[in-house]
C-alpha cells in the first residue's frame, strides 16, 4: 500500500514525466474513492489521489483546522519529492488547495476549484448532528440529501450514505468545524496561477455565487457552471469532469 508522509495514495501515469503532477484533494469525510476512476485515471496526466490524515487508508488523527491539512498535504509532496504540483481540490478540498496556494505559492502551479468558495460555513444543526454518535447518521443523511440533485438515482445517495458511514464520527465532525472556521473571502485575490473552477447550478452546498466570487477575485481565473448538476457535480458527472480537468491541464508542460 504506497504511503508518503503517512498518507495512503493511489498514482496514476507516472511515466509522463512531461506533464507535472496533480494532486486531487478530497471532501470532508471522505477518501480518494470519492473520485471517479475517470478523474483518478486522467489519460496522459501524472495524477496522486491521497487520502487525508485519519481519513480512507490513512493513518494519524484528522484536523480540525484547514492549515493543518495543508502541512499535511505539503508534507506530502516533500517526501514524494514533488517540488511543484497542480492542486484540484472538491469542496473541503478545494479549501485546502487555496490556502495551500497562498502558503507554499512556489508548490501550486495551478489550481482546480470545484464545489468551493472563500468561506465554508456549515448548517449549526448539522454540526450539532455530527457533534454526538447518536445522531451522527441523521448528520450524514443531511449532508448527502444536500449535496446531491432530486433527480439523482436513490441508490446513488444510498451509496453515499453508506460510504460516509464508514467515516468515524470523530473525523466527519472535525472536518465541519474546519470548514466552518475557514475563511480566506479577503486573501483570495493574491492568487497568481491559473485556476479553474467547476460548480453546479443546483449546488446547495456551496451555491455558484461562491464561486462567481472566486473568479471575479483572482486573475485570469476560469468557471463552468454544470446546468443541473448539484454539490456532488464530480459524482454525478464524472465525463464532463474529467474533460474540463484535462482541457485545463493541458496548458501546463515540463
Amino acid at each position: 500500500m504506497p504511503t508518503a508522509a503517512g498518507l495512503y495514495y493511489f498514482a496514476h501515469g507516472e511515466e509522463f514525466q512531461d506533464r507535472p503532477p496533480v494532486l486531487l484533494i478530497h471532501g470532508a469525510g471522505g477518501s480518494h474513492l470519492n473520485w471517479p476512476p475517470q478523474i483518478r485515471r486522467l489519460n496522459g496526466q501524472r495524477v496522486f489521489t491521497l487520502d487525508l490524515p485519519g481519513h480512507g487508508k490513512s493513518e494519524g488523527v484528522c484536523r480540525q483546522d484547514i492549515t493543518e491539512y495543508v502541512k499535511s498535504v505539503y508534507e506530502f509532496m516533500k517526501a514524494l519529492r514533488l517540488s511543484s504540483a497542480v492542486v484540484v481540490g472538491f469542496s473541503m478540498g478545494s479549501a485546502i488547495a487555496l490556502s495551500l496556494a497562498l502558503k507554499y505559492r512556489k508548490r501550486v502551479l495551478g489550481l482546480g476549484l470545484i464545489g468551493s468558495g472563500g468561506k465554508m460555513r456549515v448548517a449549526p444543526s448539522t454540526l450539532e448532528l455530527a457533534s454526538n454518535g447518536s445522531t451522527f447518521l441523521s448528520a450524514v443523511e443531511t449532508i448527502v440529501e444536500n449535496s446531491y440533485g432530486s433527480d439523482v438515482d436513490p441508490r446513488v445517495k444510498e451509496l453515499a450514505v453508506q460510504q460516509m458511514e464508514e467515516t468515524r464520527q470523530a473525523v466527519l465532525y472535525s472536518d465541519l468545524i474546519a470548514c466552518d472556521a475557514f475563511d480566506v473571502m479577503e486573501r483570495v485575490n493574491k492568487i497568481r496561477v491559473p485556476t479553474m473552477l467547476v460548480c453546479g447550478s443546483a449546488d446547495r452546498m456551496t451555491p455558484p455565487n461562491r464561486s462567481e466570487y472566486l473568479r471575479d477575485q483572482i486573475e485570469g481565473a476560469q468557471l463552468h457552471i454544470v446546468e443541473g448538476a448539484s454539490h456532488m457535480v464530480v459524482i454525478e458527472r464524472p465525463d464532463e469532469m474529467a474533460g474540463l480537468l484535462s482541457e485545463f491541464l493541458d496548458q501546463f508542460h515540463y
